[in-house]
């Protein structure tokens, strides 16, 4: 399967990119530079530059027979809308978008704790999030709400809920990224869950 990972300098699009590889899929990873994307090249593996603010160099690099899956960070507001817009305007067959839990429409199943972390940590950031989350959910993408981040192994315990199961947030409980890469890819091979949230589990 052609997949194309973006912001794949990131920690989590680290995660996506090399476990994609060994699951046996062609890559393309995009991130402003790929210099940064301590993969060792290969021929099942493009590293492409790409900018979000930039549209058309990450047109030019979604294949439209190609899975999109996002790693997308924010560091200021504007860019997972303008990233979101991006990879929905290049049609390509599918996308799985990294969001964070507790934020739209997972709000609600969250619960108040969560509500107040998020507001916190969030601050300008959070409108963005729900906006973006929301374009590619229209588009019939994937949208997956993870908790806490922390690095580490694949949890062997791991599964992945819709909103109907999913659990309170809990600060303490947290996903490595290994974690949410690996549930990610599975919905890029067979989707359990396409125009909705889905939460990657430790367990």
């Amino acid at each position: 399967m052609n997949l194309t990972i973006l912001a794949a300098s990131g920690r989590t699009g680290i995660a996506l990119t090399r476990r994609a590889l060994q699951r046996g899929h062609t890559v393309t990873a995009i991130a402003r530079d790929p210099e940064r994307i301590p993969v060792p090249n290969s021929d099942a593996l493009y590293k492409v530059a790409g900018d979000v603010h930039d549209p058309a160099s990450i047109s030019a690099a979604i294949d439209a027979d190609s899975v999109v899956l996002s790693a997308l960070g924010a560091d200021k507001a504007g860019i997972l809308l303008a990233g979101a817009r991006t990879v929905v305007a290049a049609r390509s067959r599918r996308i799985i978008w990294l969001g964070a839990y507790g934020t739209g429409k997972s709000a609600e199943v969250a619960g108040e704790a969560a509500g107040v972390i998020v507001k916190l940590l969030g601050g300008d950031h959070l409108a963005d999030k729900v906006e973006a989350d929301n374009t590619v959910l229209t588009a019939g993408g994937t949208v997956f709400h993870a908790g806490v981040l922390a690095d580490g192994p694949e949890s062997p315990t791991r599964r992945t809920v819709g909103l109907r199961d999913a659990p309170p947030f809990d600060l303490t409980a947290k996903v490595t990224r290994d974690t949410v890469a690996a549930a990610m890819l599975d919905e890029a091979e067979e989707p359990h869950f396409p125009g909705t949230v889905a939460l990657p589990l430790a367990g």
